[in-house]
């Protein structure tokens, strides 16, 4: 529906957890404590597998890249989500604010791909052990990187040029950063046409790599059900439970936020689930593939214990 009286909007502000003035303290100490911890868990993983030669193989390789992307991911949402729970957040510019979009859709469609990446990954390491090496070249996981960044470069792009191409009349995001639904909703034109397209993309963005690690892991599954020995069995679910735990959380969080109709959910649902995207999945990844993961924590005692300050 079209807004009357005009006006140009220079800036937005960000409204944040407007809804929850009272526990504003509160939330902040709880997203500190788990943004501090998402930096030293990726932080710590990515060092590990640097400097731990045995780790040099795809599947590290790509948690690497993995770590360090949701690093990233969380330094452009959670910096600014923390200065509006303690009142000194500022207007954010048309430009920051897509700038912050930006990043945002980039990286987060970059690890839905890198999921995709390790899920392949696995399936080659299950079911063509033997030409794994040869598969799994640096080569081609160098590609598989790459192709997950381009896709997550040219969707944002897209994106950023249809959403801010568009009269804003409405300064306020509902939201505590930028997001694409929020933002549109401020504007003075009609959105159905965009709002088709955010839908159809975001479905293929989702849907995509998620129906790519399905298939992988039914083939997965259905060549360890071939295996004789239940130890060996054992071990080849444990190689994917780490993967696989990652994979349903992510992407049933992304599926929850993205694909369904946009008056579902109240203002403060979507928040919540916003919230289990861009604060606690990143800190799921260094938590799941350290706990569950013997390697890295072998690499992590072993790192440990030759620091002449430990």
């Amino acid at each position: 529906m079209k807004r009357e009286n005009h006006t140009v909007v220079g800036e937005f502000v960000l409204q944040g957890f407007s809804s929850f003035r009272e526990h504003k303290i509160i939330l902040f100490v709880i997203f500190l404590t788990l943004y501090l911890l998402t930096l030293a868990g990726n932080v710590i993983i990515v060092t590990v597998i640097s400097f731990a030669r045995h780790l040099h193989t795809p599947m590290y390789f790509f948690l690497g890249v993995l770590s360090t992307s949701e690093t990233v991911y969380t330094l452009v949402i959670v910096p600014r989500m923390l200065c509006s729970l303690t009142g000194l957040s500022q207007p954010i510019s048309l430009a920051g604010c897509a700038t912050q979009m930006f990043f945002f859709i980039t990286l987060a469609i970059n690890n839905c791909f890198l999921l995709t990446a390790m899920g392949y990954d696995r399936y080659v390491a299950i079911c063509n052990p033997l030409r794994y090496t040869v598969i799994m070249n640096k080569r081609a996981c160098a590609l598989l990187v790459s192709g997950a960044c381009s896709i997550g470069l040219f969707v944002a792009i897209i994106q950023i040029s249809s959403v801010f191409r568009l009269p804003f009349c409405d300064r306020e995001v509902a939201h505590y950063f930028c997001d694409i639904r929020p933002v549109m909703k401020l504007s003075c034109a009609d959105t159905t046409l965009h709002d088709i397209i955010n839908f159809i993309i975001s479905s293929l963005v989702i849907v995509v790599p998620m129906g790519l690690v399905f298939i992988s892991y039914v083939l997965i599954v259905s060549t360890i059900l071939k295996i004789p020995s239940a130890r060996g069995r054992k071990k080849a679910f444990a190689t994917c439970a780490s993967h696989l735990t990652v994979v349903v959380v992510h992407y049933g969080c992304a599926s929850v936020a993205y694909l369904k109709p946009k008056s579902e959910n109240t203002r403060d649902q979507d928040q919540l689930i916003s919230v289990t995207y861009t604060v606690i999945t990143p800190l799921l990844n260094p938590v799941v593939y350290t706990l569950r993961n013997k390697e890295v924590k072998d690499a992590l005692l072993r790192a440990i214990r030759k620091n002449p300050l430990a």
